[in-house]
């Protein structure tokens, strides 16, 4: 009962904000110019789609409301213009989209292959097999932080492989899904942006190369400045080392704790009302009666999943046609099509599964397209989330939500401090708006000429700190902003609830982006060695997790909640 009226009082609240802001455009419209500068109305769709999200914890419902209200905005306060706009402009704009298009059947194809690979026991074999090696919770999340940081080229690929690989065997140790997924998220996005060889690379020195343009800066190479900035990725850096830290220690906090021990004394992976991203069909991947359990099922299309992929990129990028050596390599990765590539391997190893169940007699054919139709069906609320989470973002675009965030504050930030300011806006940006790509784009060509100025038109530490510190923010609001394709990714992989990852995953992203704030970037933007400021804030980390903390050992647990009842009885 108390659980409906929290609902109840949820929807009242979502339903007051909905509204007050519909009230909000129309008296900003009421004079009737359309000529108006969106300004501060432009925070409206990041702030809906994120409040909602936490307030009705119904995603779909909360983006739908921002890119109404936003279209609404764009329209001058026009209702019925504004739902049309929703529709025929930002949603069926963002499924018609290639790059969408191509992801949106990319994310389909991976829940048919999964569903195949668990329907043939590969799966579950692996995961036994693993098992046999991890005995325990701590090195389950140890062989998770470890494969997520060897799939270093894709962020997409990295939450799609590690978390249905690692899944079976964190439910067996009573790992809670918020913790598996913030492991697997901690691990993409972060590493892939910092990876010599990934998808990322030719956005990121595109971008630097624009800003290099708006300067007049004609002989600095674009991709070794890249380069330059990769010990000054502090954000990054420390995010990947957090997972370590929390994982050895075993310890934790805020929301992650509650959900650990959750896991750890009642055997419940997550919350009674959560909404996994993934159904419990599929993530149950029975497998078929009968069938012999063998690792190669899983083992075989997984590796012609990386290596395909690895090759198609190569292929797109025009490695072919350069002479074969590392920088070929490096370019090639750099300019390819990473979408299409991973595209490509997921539907050569789909083919792979369904080959290898008809030879193994497990499936006929008929069997084996049901069982991947199957698969792909359960992963349609995910592509409806993206779908919904890019039409936001393109809403958001258009109202020049980024740009005005940046504005609001570039011309009040003294020299000294441009790197952490600018990490910190960066952060907002990417956190508001759920793309690090939207927001490098937008806060780069700002970043760079200010950096540049302060400097006296030299290419020197601060300018290469400032790009660093761009990206760090628009990587923390990729790892953790719900709106964020990264963060759904990582909730679908590991069949967590989405809002559940994000709440118990903001704290260790906040603690690392503070840390990174006032250890890196500023020492950095004073001269200091990155090795140094590195160094100290794993020190920093370490003491904070110590001292903050709690453990979530089992017995530990077991012994606090063995305390707990005891008091509670003598209170009785």
């Amino acid at each position: 009962m108390k659980g409906v009226k929290d609902a109840k009082h949820r929807w009242i609240v979502a339903t007051f904000i909905i509204l007050s802001t519909l009230m909000v455009t129309q008296i900003a419209f009421a004079a009737g110019d359309e000529a108006v500068n969106y300004g501060i109305l432009s925070l409206i769709t990041p702030f809906l789609a994120i409040v909602l999200s936490f307030v009705t914890k119904q995603v779909i419902v909360s983006l739908s409301a921002a890119v109404y209200v936003g279209a609404v905005i764009i329209n001058h306060g026009n209702l019925f213009k504004g739902f049309l706009r929703s529709c025929d402009t930002y949603v069926i704009g963002t499924v018609t989209d290639s790059w969408n298009a191509t992801l949106m059947v990319f994310i389909l194809c991976v829940g048919g292959m999964i569903a195949i690979m668990g329907r043939m026991g590969g799966l579950q074999a692996m995961a036994l097999a693993m098992a046999k090696k991890t005995k325990t919770s701590k090195h389950t999340l140890i062989a998770t932080w470890i494969l997520g940081i060897i799939i270093f080229f894709e962020d997409m690929a990295n939450s799609l492989i590690v978390g249905p690989t690692m899944r079976p065997i964190a439910d067996k140790q009573r790992v809670s899904r918020e913790k598996l997924s913030y492991v697997v998220d901690s691990t993409a996005g972060p590493v892939t942006d910092m990876a010599f060889v990934s998808s990322w690379i030719a956005y990121e020195v595109g971008m630097i190369a624009i800003a290099f343009e708006s300067v007049g800066l004609t002989d600095a190479n674009p991709y070794s400045v890249f380069i330059q900035t990769i010990p000054f990725r502090f954000y990054n850096i420390l995010a990947i080392v957090m997972v370590g830290i929390i994982v050895f220690m075993q310890r934790d906090y805020g929301p992650m704790y509650k959900a650990e021990k959750r896991a750890r004394l009642t055997g419940k992976l997550y919350n009674d009302d959560a909404h996994p991203m993934m159904s419990k069909e599929l993530d149950a991947m029975n497998v078929k009666e009968g069938v012999k359990l063998r690792s190669i099922n899983a083992i075989l299309p997984i590796c012609a999943f990386i290596v395909v992929t690895l090759f198609a990129m190569y292929y797109t990028g025009g490695g072919f046609k350069m002479h074969f050596g590392f920088s070929a390599i490096q370019e090639s990765f750099g300019n390819s099509d990473s979408a299409a590539s991973i595209l490509y391997a997921v539907i050569f190893s789909s083919i792979l599964c369904i080959v290898m169940a008809i030879g193994q007699k497990i499936m006929t054919l008929r069997e084996a397209v049901n069982v991947w139709l199957g698969g792909c069906k359960e992963l349609l609320l995910t592509v409806v989330i993206l779908t919904l989470a890019w039409s936001s973002g393109s809403v958001m675009s258009d109202l020049g939500t980024g740009l005005f965030i940046a504005e609001l504050v570039g011309d009040s930030i003294p020299g000294v401090i441009i790197p952490v300011a600018l990490f910190l806006v960066s952060c907002v940006v990417a956190f508001s708006t759920g793309t690090s790509y939207g927001t490098t784009a937008i806060m780069i060509p700002i970043a760079f000429p200010m950096a540049w100025g302060v400097a006296g038109g030299e290419m020197n530490s601060l300018t290469i700190v400032t790009i660093a510190a761009v990206t760090c923010g628009a990587i923390f609001g990729d790892h953790c902003s719900p709106i964020s394709d990264t963060t759904i990714m990582s909730s679908m992989g590991t069949a967590a609830d989405l809002m559940d990852h994000a709440k118990t995953q903001l704290p260790y992203a906040c603690t690392v982006a503070a840390v990174a704030a006032v250890i890196g970037f500023i020492p950095a933007a004073l001269g200091i060695n990155p090795i140094i400021s590195i160094v100290v804030g794993v020190v920093a980390l370490g003491l904070i997790v110590r001292f903050v903390g709690k453990s979530t050992k089992q017995e530990d647990l077991e012994a606090e909640f063995g305390k707990a009842t005891d008091e509670t009885q003598a209170e009785g």
